[in-house]
């Protein structure tokens, strides 16, 4: 149990850690490039080192060197660990891992926690086998653990419809380069969380293999071509600077976050845009962005976060500050996390006296005076660190398991401490 001191008007200037979006990426687009390349800046939390100790499993040479990571890479050529590879509660690795073990030969398992066990995959193993590959949910129900047998990815057209997680396209994306043939990947339908194609797009092509789109919704990747190894500097992570925005807004102070690309394309930067709507005032720099937090506009806002459903828990906890209701939409998704955030955060919002309910693709929540409460987390980092964030203006908030937030962010308590001085 951490308990949350309070504070007045922050005044601070905070540096945040590389993105693990971006980490997560780069990561797997080394491992399958050529010799030797060199991450800067990279995120090394509990998710990245769980892929990280995966690409070691299927080939890879890494070695850290403080927060920046040297991985020479496979070629392409997997190897078989003939043992289950075991992932956590990392449901980006569990997904890209499914396509890049094709790449190998023999049979593989992923596997992970009882919850990443409850994330679907079955959309991304129906594509799959519609390329040709042998891939199935372990227990038939589109559900981890996954089992895959390699021989290679052939490439062709390939049809996502309506697809809980981008994850799944960026996937195919990344590995399309060492298919047999050029792979199509066209989506229909409702595309979530759209700006990570982008993320992924970007890393390709930063290690070499370019990605054609002659429209937004349909990707065209050349087979048979081959990363190459590069220094890669890894930007500062947008989710990790939204806490600090947030703690601007509540308190009615200033922060300025350091190592900050203001023109990324992460899509949790569009947060920015939510604040500047609710009344704070946006500073950007070049590689900085400063909030100002003030008195929070009043009534009924509404907010479509289907792109960034990271930003729903900071919003929902923001929303208790202000008079009027806030509407959060488009992010049924959000019950498929690390939690069940929606039911997670109307649950805890309502433990601190807030109104707060789910609807069938959000959340509502309406703003009053909060009470303090030990705030369960569900093992969720993203709970725990919003709710830290609120503490800071609500006496009382004690966030229960504060551990969880090493999935992301090893460092926020102390980065979070320091708000204090």
């Amino acid at each position: 149990m951490k308990k949350i001191e309070t504070v007045r008007n922050v005044e601070a200037t905070v540096r945040i850690p590389g993105s693990k979006s971006f980490t997560q990426r780069a990561l797997v687009a080394a491992f399958l490039a050529e010799g030797e390349s060199f991450l800067r800046n990279a995120l090394l939390s509990e998710d990245s080192i769980y892929l990280l100790e995966a690409l070691k499993e299927l080939g890879a040479e890494i070695r850290l060197e403080g927060k920046d990571v040297r991985v020479t890479g496979s070629g392409g050529r997997l190897k078989n660990p003939g043992r289950s590879i075991y992932l956590g509660n990392n449901g980006t690795a569990m997904r890209f891992l499914t396509s890049l073990v094709s790449l190998g030969e023999g049979e593989y398992t992923l596997t992970g926690t009882e919850r990443l066990c409850r994330r679907p995959i079955g959309a991304l193993v129906a594509a799959l086998r519609s390329l040709g590959v042998e891939a199935r949910s372990k227990g038939g129900d589109g559900f981890p653990p996954v089992v895959v047998n390699g021989g290679g990815l052939p490439g062709g057209p390939v049809v996502f419809k309506d697809i809980e997680s981008s994850q799944f396209v960026s996937s195919l994306m990344i590995c399309s380069p060492y298919a047999q043939k050029e792979t199509v990947i066209s989506l229909e339908g409702a595309v979530r969380s759209y700006p990570y194609l982008e993320m992924t797009k970007e890393i390709m092509e930063a290690f070499g293999v370019p990605v054609h789109q002659d429209q937004p919704n349909r990707f065209r990747i050349s087979g048979r071509e081959r990363y190459q190894s590069r220094e890669y500097p890894i930007e500062g992570d947008a989710s990790s600077a939204s806490y600090f925005f947030l703690a601007a807004a509540i308190c009615g102070g200033r922060v300025r976050v350091e190592n900050l690309n203001p023109r990324t394309r992460q899509g949790d930067m569009g947060f920015l845009s939510v604040l500047e709507e609710l009344g704070c005032r946006v500073i950007r720099g070049d590689s900085w962005v400063e909030v100002l937090g003030g008195d929070l506009n009043r009534g009924e806002f509404a907010f479509d976060l289907g792109n960034m459903p990271d930003m729903v828990p900071g919003l929902a906890v923001l929303a208790t500050r202000r008079f009027g209701r806030t509407l959060i939409r488009n992010v049924a998704h959000l019950r498929l996390k690390e939690s069940d955030r929606l039911k997670a955060l109307a649950t805890e919002l309502r433990k601190i006296g807030i109104q707060a309910k789910e609807t069938n693709d959000g959340l509502t929540v309406e703003g009053g005076p909060a009470k303090g409460a030990a705030i369960e987390t569900y093992d969720d980092h993203r709970i725990a660190m919003s709710f830290a964030v609120l503490g800071l203006a609500v006496p009382g908030i004690a966030i229960q398991n504060p551990g969880c937030v090493g999935k992301s962010f090893p460092d926020f308590w102390e980065k979070l401490g320091g708000l204090n001085r």
